[in-house]
């Protein structure tokens, strides 16, 4: 399975850099949690959770970053803006790309929730 999420990670990472961001980090772990990507997006930090889902009778990929999960991301982001240099000043953003599984077919579904949440 870890093999997987690293695919879906891997096809994020590949959208995000599509859309014209740049990548400063993945996989950024501390000891408050782990963000999957941390961009830039136009002077703008944006930290990506990414979630992938293979079985559509359990939540959506999306609806699975509970309230619970949301705060370790502001928490590891915090954590990481106290070292972001030039950029600790940028405005922020959290964002979800989703992998769901499509009704017919095995290729999982990207979606992407631009400000999925708020700080």
């Amino acid at each position: 399975m870890l093999a997987l999420g690293h695919s879906f990670e891997e096809r994020a990472a590949q959208w995000v850099q599509a859309q014209g961001w740049q990548i400063l980090q993945r996989n950024y772990r501390c000891k408050l949690g782990e963000i999957d990507i941390i961009a830039e997006d136009n002077q703008q930090l944006v930290f990506i959770e990414v979630r992938a889902r293979s079985n559509r009778r359990f939540a959506s990929a999306a609806g699975s970053v509970d309230r619970r999960k949301q705060q370790k991301l502001v928490r590891a982001a915090a954590l990481y803006l106290r070292n972001a240099g030039s950029r600790q000043n940028f405005p922020c953003r959290f964002d979800v790309i989703a992998f769901d599984p499509r009704q017919s077919g095995q290729d999982a579904e990207l979606q992407w929730i631009r400000s999925a949440f708020t700080a």
